[in-house]
């Protein structure tokens, strides 16, 4: 009698049954910076002959010719041109994780376990991939501010992001003929709480009143100038990078912190109260982003003294979304928001054999009893800015904080 095992006809069915899965989530709400990425495989870029993904790949640039404003000369011979070259780099890396369990999990639990790993899967893949993606778009030269990142302030208006900031990055990004989508649009991605000031902003307010009533009414803003608006709170947020709060918060986690905490206990209070916004971490002074920097609120319960801080964050049940090592730092200094305006502006280099939205390896069983299982993803590939005049980015307070 055949019996099927936990083998690869098995591992085939579950990779199957739950690949709908693992691709909502790719393409759900962690798919932020990406959406600027063109995808090519490794063979497209006619330098594989084999299709192997290398560690770098090099484009070349060839510059204008002068137009040419004198009349032919009918007694001496025209000076010709030259062109000249130049190169552009994009490096290639990897990345991967995995589940592992007991089988007693499958055994004793009626949760649906199979479903929840692999959206598990696909959102840690794309939240992963998208960092990559994140670092390209937020790490070009062509840029311009109302002030530096540290002295953004929240009380000031200027510093805000608004219609007036969204037609100066689109004068300055067509003039330099940055590529747009195929349907010739361009793209600004920003963070929600900037998207509050735009939509809350004189003429954005004036043409809903008198023409756009629903504007208001649902506070959505779907396209200003030739910008469609991603507003979404999976942006990146330089959390404390901008002014100091006039009651500063400067402190430390005097003990580690983990995943799920609804508490954290810090080496200060001071200046520390209900309903009051944190950053946990490092603080993002250049093009250094740290991934597990998290942004939290604390409790309407909050008390003035005392070292314990109760916490509101992104984690599942509210609580803490990453782990934070004592000696983590801890401030209430404004937020920076940085903006990105771009159509097709980033190149994305991926292996095949993994494939532009990575691979699903397993589920794999392990143990001498096979009472282990895991299930994992890898990606292989880059995401590279080929021309400082594909992507303007700016940076942002809001009067959220204000």
């Amino acid at each position: 009698m055949a019996i099927q095992t936990t083998s690869s006809p098995s591992t085939n069915a579950y990779r199957t049954k739950y690949s709908a899965d693992y691709l909502e989530a790719i393409h759900g709400k962690r798919r932020v910076y990406d959406i600027y990425a063109v995808p090519v495989g490794a063979p497209q870029f006619a330098m594989e002959k084999n299709g192997w993904l290398a560690s770098t790949y090099q484009f070349n640039f060839a510059s204008d010719m002068t137009p040419a404003t004198s009349a032919i000369s009918q007694t001496v011979d025209i000076v010709p041109q030259v062109l000249r070259d130049a190169t552009s780099t994009i490096t290639t890396s990897s990345r991967g994780d995995a589940l592992q369990w007991a089988e007693a999990v499958d055994i004793q639990s009626y949760t649906p376990y199979g479903k929840a790993r692999m959206q598990a899967l696909g959102e840690s893949m794309m939240e992963s991939i998208d960092l990559l993606a994140q670092s390209a778009a937020l790490t070009g030269d062509f840029a311009k501010s109302a002030a530096a990142r540290a002295s953004l302030d929240a009380g000031t208006s200027g510093h805000r992001f608004s219609d007036t900031a969204i037609a100066t990055a689109q004068a300055r990004i067509k003039a330099l003929k940055c590529p747009p989508f195929m349907n010739g649009g361009l793209v600004c991605t920003v963070h929600t709480d900037a998207f509050y000031d735009l939509i809350q902003g004189g003429n954005v307010v004036t043409i809903a009143q008198q023409v756009r009533p629903d504007i208001l009414m649902n506070q959505e803003l779907a396209k200003w100038g030739d910008f469609s608006i991603n507003a979404t709170p999976f942006a990146k947020v330089f959390g404390a990078a901008g002014a100091d709060n006039a009651s500063v918060v400067a402190t430390t986690l005097s003990a580690a912190a983990n995943a799920l905490d609804l508490s954290a206990t810090v080496a200060s209070g001071s200046n520390i109260i209900a309903g009051q916004m944190l950053t946990i971490g490092t603080e993002e002074t250049g093009d250094t982003h740290y991934s597990t920097n998290e942004i939290v609120w604390t409790q309407a319960d909050q008390t003035v003294s005392g070292t314990t801080i109760l916490l509101v964050g992104e984690g599942a049940n509210g609580g803490l979304r990453f782990d934070h090592a004592s000696g983590a730092a801890v401030r209430n200094a404004d937020n920076v928001y940085p903006a990105v305006f771009g159509g097709r502006s980033l190149i994305k280099a991926f292996a095949l054999e993994t494939g532009e939205f990575g691979q699903v390896v397993g589920p794999k069983n392990s143990g001498i009893l096979d009472q282990f299982t895991s299930v994992g993803w890898k990606w292989y590939g880059g995401y590279g800015l080929v021309a400082e005049n594909y992507i303007f980015r700016a940076e942002y307070s809001s009067s959220l904080q204000a």
